[in-house]
């Protein structure tokens, strides 16, 4: 058994946290911690954890010091480059750290995350102890790791989507297309003009069109699994529902082939991953079969006379692309079974 802390608990992705490590079979007590509701408790702030704390936390916020202290790991569920200030905290003193936001996700690279976010890093020697943290591409080292970087929403359905054709090498890695929709908690809980019901509702926009944050991410994972230079045009769009992602994903065949043997290659390569659902063919994935669980659904299917592969991936952005993900990083890391606390049948409506 296990003590977990959460810096940040009354985020949308630290609530889904609080959710899933309460209900977890190896986690026997939960640190709670808020720099806006310090002191008041969780339940008072979402009533649906009303006599769920099952004695592994009396709901207080406190403080983030005192969840490192309490805790043998931590999650950090912050805004954009405040988690290295502890995970260097969690280092010294030999206890793990998950992070959600952006500052672990690119390993080395710190010019990269300078440009995108306009930070420098201030400790380096976090970053040299990170690993990026998608199981599906980067397993053996998050089981070994002491900070892993949690991946972006999007970018966890772009790159399950596109990186089995990309490692067997029969799609154009300079012609790869992402057009990814997201429900409207991808922007955060506080409130803003795009998360405004007025303003979201009865709509549907493309948004940060040739500068979204996570096109980076995302060239960085497929040129990976390409093993060289990749080209990847990235478009979200906001979409006027509360959760979910689906990224409709196009690449370039570079030998003609049916969707029989892509769809064979893509069973190949998430046989036996617990999460990742390669659907029939003829079935199209969506975000409703996903609601509320830890999979990824992937449809497969080519198109334009067999010259294009079409991949549609969903996925619960709040689950499998952020507090989910994060718990089955958790799990890799100390030796759980992979699907503990988050082995969540779909809601089917």
């Amino acid at each position: 058994m296990i003590k977990a802390g959460i810096i940040g608990a009354t985020g949308y992705v630290g609530v889904e946290l609080v959710r899933f490590l309460l209900a977890h079979p190896h986690v026997s007590a939960l640190a709670l911690s808020s720099v806006s509701f310090e002191g008041q408790n969780i339940a008072d702030i979402y009533p649906n954890l009303r006599g769920q704390l099952r004695g592994k936390t009396d709901g207080i916020l406190g403080d983030a010091e005192t969840a490192v202290e309490k805790s043998d790991v931590v999650f950090t569920a912050l805004p954009h480059g405040i988690a290295e200030e502890w995970a260097a905290k969690c280092l010294a003193k030999g206890k793990k750290l998950i992070d959600l936001s952006a500052d672990f996700r690119f390993d080395d690279d710190e010019a990269t995350f300078k440009a995108w976010y306009g930070k420098d890093w201030s400790h380096p020697e976090t970053h040299a102890a990170s690993v990026y943290g998608l199981p599906e591409m980067n397993r053996e080292a998050i089981a070994k790791a002491s900070v892993i970087g949690n991946p972006g929403c999007y970018v966890t359905a772009a790159t399950l989507g596109l990186m089995p054709a990309l490692e067997a090498g029969v799609v154009d890695p300079l012609m790869l297309i992402v057009d990814a929709k997201s429900g409207i908690t991808g922007t955060g809980r506080n409130p803003s003009a795009t998360n405004n019901f007025s303003e979201s509702g009865e709509s549907f926009m493309p948004y940060g069109v040739g500068k979204h944050r996570h096109q980076p991410e995302i060239a960085r994972n497929l040129g990976k699994a390409a093993g060289g230079a990749v080209n990847v045009v990235f478009t979200p769009h906001l979409l006027p529902m509360s959760r979910g992602i689906i990224a409709t994903s196009y690449a370039k065949l570079l030998k003609g082939a049916t969707a029989e043997d892509m769809h064979a290659l893509y069973e190949r390569r998430y046989a036996g991953e617990p999460f990742v659902r390669v659907l029939p063919l003829g079935t199209v994935a969506n975000t409703r079969n996903v609601r509320g669980s830890n999979y990824c659904d992937i449809s497969v299917h080519v198109v334009a006379d067999g010259t294009v592969l079409e991949i549609v991936s969903a996925l619960d952005n709040m689950v499998k692309g952020a507090a989910g993900q994060a718990v089955q990083n958790m799990n890799v890391a100390f030796g759980f079974e992979e699907t503990a606390g988050i082995d969540l049948i779909p809601a089917a409506f």
